[in-house]
């Protein structure tokens, strides 16, 4: 089995969450607000590192393969699957800002059923993405090109970056941990998160590994 590029470790971990934000909210117990204010933080972490990933690859990686001849269908598709995946996620947002005012059992039902589409759409664009086009990047590695497109999407400030490091590791599997430091040295990886992924790890990482109250 060939060894997850960045991307596929990103892709990875909005898998994750989002198979976590399902189980959270089920079972719920009727009224607590404040476990729906923590998982509309939590999942909020979740969207704008989703939104920051796709918006890189429309600027950079889709003009990137169009220049190295891929069809310009085939990143029409993306673009749509992108816009397609913006919609259910706005759409998860909406149904967890309701819960977090109310608490309701229903609400919580009804966030789930939200998130449970949205998974299906985030999924089918994932899996389309890895199979059409993982193939060809592979391709590039190590051009000066395909560097420079890297080069723009890893491109954050200190905070931004550590809260990324922080989100993608946690919980991460030991095979993708080891893709991980193919990539990136270990230390780079620890330092920023730890550094720099505080608020993370502080406020977002305890909702995720919170028991379901009873």
């Amino acid at each position: 089995m060939t060894a997850p590029t960045m991307n596929g470790l990103i892709h990875n971990a909005v898998r994750r969450d989002l198979a976590r934000l399902s189980a959270a909210l089920h079972p719920w117990r009727d009224g607590d607000r404040e476990r729906g204010r923590e998982l509309e933080q939590a999942f909020a972490n979740l969207h704008r590192e989703l939104t920051h990933h796709h918006e890189g690859e429309d600027a950079y990686v889709w003009p990137f393969l169009e220049g190295t001849g891929v069809g310009r269908d085939l990143l029409a598709e993306m673009e749509d699957e992108h816009a397609a995946m913006s919609a259910a996620l706005a759409d998860t947002a909406t149904g967890l800002a309701t819960l977090a005012r109310t608490g309701s059992a229903a609400d919580a039902a009804a966030a789930r059923t939200s998130v449970e589409r949205t998974r299906e759409v985030v999924g089918r664009h994932l899996d389309h993405e890895e199979d059409a086009l993982e193939p060809l990047l592979r391709g590039h590695e190590g051009s000066a090109e395909w560097k420079a497109v890297t080069g723009k999407l890893r491109h954050r400030s200190p905070g931004d970056a550590g809260s990324f490091f922080a989100w993608l590791t946690d919980g991460i599997s030991e095979d993708d941990r080891a893709a991980l430091r193919a990539t990136v040295p270990a230390p780079v990886t620890a330092v920023l998160s730890r550094v720099f992924g505080r608020r993370y790890t502080r406020e977002v990482a305890p909702v995720w590994h919170e028991r379901v109250r009873s």
